[in-house]
């Protein structure tokens, strides 16, 4: 499998404390990585160091064999946009804006003209089962709607990778299964890959492989299944 993201020999440190001590990492085109580990372990820093959210301290991180930890911010916040997609745990869609134009939106960051924008993101409702719920607001999504509304707007700019911070966090367990079940395969049938932080092992287990992280290193790997 030809690797999309990497990162090698990662280092962060936050004053006095160690978030990652030279980890190494690769994910896979098309294959959907969870990372797992206690609080305060390092998985969070590390998703956000791979998303170019957060800059390493050592180490590098290349995004098909670009490295882009050394890109000025202005180039790194076009990359993040164009070639990332990401999903949080409760979904930081704008309250004001209708489904459509949350999924929208970050085509029309990009300068694509609203009409256009909004076009292609209904394209996504009836593939994600958001048929009819095309203008109403957040405040009128339940939980699992929203979160899947956040999904299609990750996957709107056709991105290379998604990031997730525990994407089913806010959600009951039966919504949590509906919503990884679509997470996972919808991103591998458009050709991204996933990575994902959790704390479930039953959301982990939808993924090809799990990565465990304690005090800042690779503790434990997992393969589930190999990526068709």
């Amino acid at each position: 499998m030809s690797t999309v993201l990497a990162g090698r020999g990662l280092t962060k440190k936050y004053g006095s404390t160690t978030a990652l001590h030279g980890v190494d990492v690769a994910v896979g085109v098309r294959e959907s990585l969870a990372i797992m580990g206690p609080s305060g372990s390092g998985k969070s820093t590390l998703l956000h160091t791979l998303a170019g959210v957060v800059r390493p301290d050592g180490g590098e991180v290349l995004l098909q064999g670009e490295r882009i930890d050394s890109l000025g911010e202005n180039r790194l916040s076009e990359l993040r946009r164009k070639r990332f997609g990401f999903v949080f745990q409760f979904g930081q869609l704008l309250p004001e804006l209708p489904a459509e134009e949350n999924i929208a939106l970050p085509l029309m960051l990009d300068g694509m003209p609203r009409a256009r924008s909004v076009s292609l993101a209904r394209r996504w409702f009836a593939p994600l089962g958001l048929d009819g719920l095309e203008k109403r607001r957040p405040g009128q999504l339940s939980g699992g709607q929203a979160q899947r509304v956040a999904i299609a707007r990750a996957l709107v700019v056709q991105p290379d990778v998604v990031f997730a911070d525990e994407p089913t966090g806010a959600l009951d367990q039966v919504t949590s299964e509906e919503v990884i079940r679509l997470l996972t395969s919808v991103t591998r049938e458009q050709g991204a890959s996933l990575v994902m932080v959790t704390h479930d092992p039953d959301v982990a287990a939808h993924c090809d492989r799990v990565l465990q992280v304690r005090d800042g290193r690779i503790s434990g790997h997992q393969q589930y299944t190999v990526t068709p």
